[in-house]
């Protein structure tokens, strides 16, 4: 408490700063000539008549929807992904554990997971290890922090029992929607677009369960597109909240769908072969590539970011919010083509009669397998058997006889 003679407070004045610093940047933000055609704004949004408009502060129920998304995975993947994993035949191969190692651990830890010729060398010496035990151990090393069959499968099935039941209900909420079959409906109207029930769901649920995904990402399997899903992500959820805040919301439940379409194959794909069901991944990955070429190659492009790109200007003239729009739409196209080159890479090795058709994406097992590994290590113990320890040599690496781990 201050008395009204000892003078301003300190804390009073750089708060009042700050309000008046946030309230400028607000304004700027929510200026109308950003987001809206001239003569148009926020005044045309409000409800009125009986009908309704999206609104900002909606997208706060998304937070929620996010954390109960956290949750129902959870119980999702324990009580419905676990069994399915044992009905498919989901097995996991036994990785050897490390000995424990200080030094090996702490480098490995601190330095680097994958050392070169010379430093595993330098271990060597301050190890009393040989070369070859070196090399193993940052193997095994290695493959305890990969994630494991079941792990993958779990999250798989996740992602596709959303993607699957989201592509049902977003084909339901438009499937009766002009816009739907004559893309120039999408704006027929903007930007006093009555929102329907269906939509607001559509749009929560949707970006409820982005969000989920980017707060569980640190947990998740990652692959070698991670920046480019985190890039996504977060394009996705700036282009599904941008597009609910300025109306744009018959382009985005359009774009939404055309994303789902291709998702649930993929994941089902990949569950299939986590589960050792080749020619079934197999089918399921060509039907995939063959639709997801189709919608984010053709559809996406050519017929929604057309629309969005050049019908607009035909109707306002172009201002800010028209290029942030199609902005975020030509990073989620670039997405495409990287994801697409990756698709045709799995295709080519498809083609030449591959059984197995891996996700690119994937942290794939090294080419000293852990297969070769168990061999390695049984012919180790053997030779210190008869001969004691072995003092020098590499690894052989003989990919032409592997055996299951059992």
């Amino acid at each position: 408490h201050f008395n009204k003679h000892d003078g301003p407070s300190p804390l009073t004045s750089d708060g009042r700063v700050t309000h008046s610093m946030l309230s400028t940047l607000r304004e700027w933000f929510w200026n109308e000539r950003l987001w809206f055609p001239e003569g148009l704004g926020w005044a045309d949004l409000e409800d009125r008549d009986g009908l309704t408009y999206s609104k900002p502060a909606d997208l706060w129920v998304t937070l929620p929807i996010a954390l109960a998304f956290l949750v129902i995975r959870q119980i999702f993947e324990r009580t419905v992904a676990t069994p399915l994993a044992a009905a498919l035949g989901v097995k996991e191969k036994v990785r050897v554990r490390v000995a424990h190692n200080p030094t090996l651990e702490s480098y490995f830890s601190n330095t680097t997971k994958n050392p070169t010729q010379s430093q595993v060398e330098s271990l060597a010496k301050k190890t009393g290890c040989t070369e070859r035990q070196i090399h193993i151990w940052f193997r095994r090393r290695r493959n305890q922090d990969r994630p494991n069959q079941l792990k993958k499968f779990r999250e798989a099935s996740w992602r596709f029992a959303f993607y699957l039941l989201a592509f049902i209900a977003g084909l339901a909420a438009l499937i009766d929607k002009p816009w739907l079959y004559e893309m120039k409906e999408m704006w027929n109207g903007f930007p006093m677009l009555t929102l329907l029930p269906s939509q607001y769901w559509y749009y929560m649920i949707e970006l409820g369960f982005y969000i989920s995904l980017l707060f569980s990402v640190a947990s998740d399997v990652k692959r070698k597109d991670f920046k480019e899903q985190i890039l996504h992500h977060v394009a996705t959820i700036l282009l599904i909240s941008f597009s609910w805040c300025v109306n744009y919301i018959r382009a985005g439940t359009l774009i939404m769908l055309v994303h789902d379409t291709a998702d649930s194959l993929l994941e089902s794909a990949k569950m299939f072969n986590y589960a050792g069901w080749r020619k079934t991944c197999n089918y399921i990955f060509i039907v995939f590539a063959i639709i997801f070429m189709i919608t984010r190659l053709v559809i996406f492009p050519f017929w929604i970011l057309h629309c969005t790109w050049v019908y607009p200007v035909t109707v306002y003239p172009p201002f800010f919010g028209y290029y942030f729009f199609n902005g975020l739409l030509f990073i989620l196209q670039c997405l495409h083509i990287f994801w697409a080159v990756l698709i045709l890479r799995m295709a080519i090795k498809f083609l030449p009669g591959n059984n197995i058709v891996e996700d690119e994406r994937s942290d794939r097992e090294e080419t000293d397998s852990e297969d070769e590994e168990e061999e390695e290590g049984e012919k180790e113990k053997r030779a210190q058997m008869k001969n004691g320890p072995v003092q020098n040599g590499h690894s052989p690496l003989n990919n032409n006889h592997h055996r299951k781990t059992q």
